[in-house]
């Protein structure tokens, strides 16, 4: 598991694109340079939601990022806390080889350890309780997110918090009208991804439906003084060329995934947009940005 970001389903840690073609499965080490260059752009966001942690959660001494991808998180975690350990949490063993490289040069390793396995059964190999575990957009991609929630939950120490990335609003990259094609391009697009991820989470095993109030489902999980609060990502116009790279990436993914699904008229517009040669496109017109909320769901285990 990894996290992705562009829309308001991704997971986090980061990447944007839930797969390819239009199955479901996602490929997350095929994915993991687009993962880390997201959570790389995306740091101003990380550093305000762990901040915000960080008012309540004061010195945890082990830290589990469950869902880790590459580890951008896990160490911005192991950064801020600087008298934790730092254990990152995944199915994808090359994510995690990432993950610890990364804490070897930010000068992490002898505080940084990673866990192979399928959440959330793996936390049963903890060596002890957590003071905090972070889900960031991974609980998605787990069929029984109540059942995942309680199985976190039984593995926080007491005083320990849970908190979960989740929701938030569909990220935006470009103007309403581009000047050429019809506007709303990405708003086409939103609509297309929701499809989508309705599939996605049917098809994964053991899916339940569950209402998507992360309160109540902390609160049913034995948690207490469940407490929401979104954090913006606003990098204006003009945007970096790491933030065009991000930008071109993330919409090639759309073309690939739903391409033949679009209309002649708004695959036209995706390959102007895409043309590196293009001044239209994103990697010239000056008035692309990435304007992304995301959302963090926090709650406490009883002493």
């Amino acid at each position: 598991m990894a996290h992705e970001q562009h829309e308001q389903h991704q997971h986090d840690g980061s990447g944007h694109g839930h797969g390819h073609g239009h199955g479901t499965e996602i490929d997350w080490a095929e994915m993991a340079p687009h993962l880390e260059a997201q959570a790389e752009l995306f740091t101003p966001l990380y550093e305000k939601a762990l901040s915000w942690l960080g008012k309540e959660v004061t010195e945890p001494g082990l830290i589990v990022d469950a869902g880790s991808g590459p580890g951008v998180v896990s160490c911005l975690f192991a950064e801020m806390f600087p008298g934790a350990r730092v254990m990152a949490v995944d199915g994808s063993g090359p994510l995690l080889e990432r993950a610890q490289a990364r804490a070897g040069r930010l000068g992490h390793a002898d505080r940084f350890g990673t866990l192979t396995g399928e959440l959330p059964e793996v936390l049963d190999q903890l060596d002890y309780p957590a003071d905090l575990i972070w889900a960031g957009r991974s609980l998605h991609h787990l069929g029984d997110q109540r059942a995942a929630l309680a199985a976190f939950a039984e593995r926080l120490a007491p005083g320990g918090t849970l908190a979960v990335m989740e929701g938030g609003l569909p990220s935006r990259f470009l103007p309403r009208d581009l000047g050429f094609g019809r506007p709303g391009l990405e708003a086409r697009l939103d609509a297309l991804e929701a499809e989508w991820f309705a599939r996605m989470r049917a098809d994964l095993p053991g899916a339940v439906e569950e209402t998507e109030d992360w309160a109540a489902l902390l609160s049913a999980a034995g948690l207490k003084h469940t407490r929401t609060r979104s954090f913006l990502l606003d990098l204006p116009a003009p945007a970096s060329d790491r933030a065009r790279a991000y930008i071109a990436t993330s919409l090639g993914r759309l073309r690939d995934v739903f391409g033949d699904t679009l209309d002649a008229d708004d695959r036209a517009v995706l390959d102007r947009l895409l043309d590196p040669q293009d001044p239209a496109g994103v990697h010239h017109r000056p008035d692309v940005f990435v304007l992304a909320a995301h959302s963090v769901h926090a709650a406490v285990k009883s002493v």
